[in-house]
């Protein structure tokens, strides 16, 4: 589904979940292969710092966006890092993310900006600079470089992820037109977040990208 909007990209990216009854370890997604080519059988075990602990697949060496996150963030059970194209674009402007559209309102106030390096993120220093550039957010820029979103749930940070892309291109291309008009006022999207950030909301959308990803490989629902 993630390959299916854009968010792939070659081998790089990758994803993570905590392990339901241990916390301290996290799936992820192996080097060397795409998001789309997971399997259960070359899904990795990783503990909190950065060592692989199962798994035939070689571990990421940016590993350490995710352990240092779920360090940080007890809340949070899934992380995800891909190189979304406006996303990126958003990034390197310098400006913050604005209420330019409804996808936009779930990130207000609530994406943070990591511009250390351009570089990967291959340290547990960088891993907690990001972590710390996150904060009690939803997601974070990467200067130059990517996204990290976080979620609760594997439907939540896939729906969240796509709004984010959708949000950045719709601020790139609002502000390439010139000046933007004002933004509504904050109460107004404030319950524009709520309203669009309940769980089921999450799962209802996942579960229309479910059915229409089977529809595209002529699986029958």
């Amino acid at each position: 589904m993630l390959v299916n909007e854009g968010q792939d990209d070659f081998t790089r990216g990758h994803i993570s979940m905590r392990l339901p009854d241990d916390p301290g370890l996290f799936f992820m997604k192996p080097h060397s292969v795409g998001l789309d080519e997971i399997t259960m059988e070359n899904i990795v075990t990783v503990d909190l710092e950065g060592v692989k602990v199962g798994g035939e697949g070689k571990r990421h060496s940016e590993v350490f966006i995710h352990s240092e996150i779920f360090k940080a963030r007890t809340d949070v059970r899934c992380v995800l890092h891909t190189h979304p194209t406006y996303a990126i674009a958003l990034s390197s402007s310098g400006g913050k993310l604005r209420a330019y559209s409804q996808p936009a309102a779930l990130f207000y106030e609530r994406l943070g900006l990591y511009d250390d390096t351009i570089n990967l993120i291959r340290t547990t220093d960088m891993g907690a600079g990001v972590a710390k550039a996150l904060g009690n957010g939803r997601a974070v820029l990467l200067k130059n470089h990517g996204i990290v979103v976080t979620a609760a749930t594997i439907e939540e940070l896939v729906v969240s992820t796509i709004m984010l892309e959708n949000a950045a291109m719709i601020q790139m291309i609002t502000q390439g037109a010139g000046t933007p008009a004002p933004e509504f006022p904050r109460a107004d999207i404030e319950k524009l977040r709520h309203d669009i950030s309940r769980p089921e909301q999450f799962q209802i959308n996942f579960d229309y990208l479910v059915r229409r990803a089977k529809r595209m490989l002529g699986v029958t629902p």
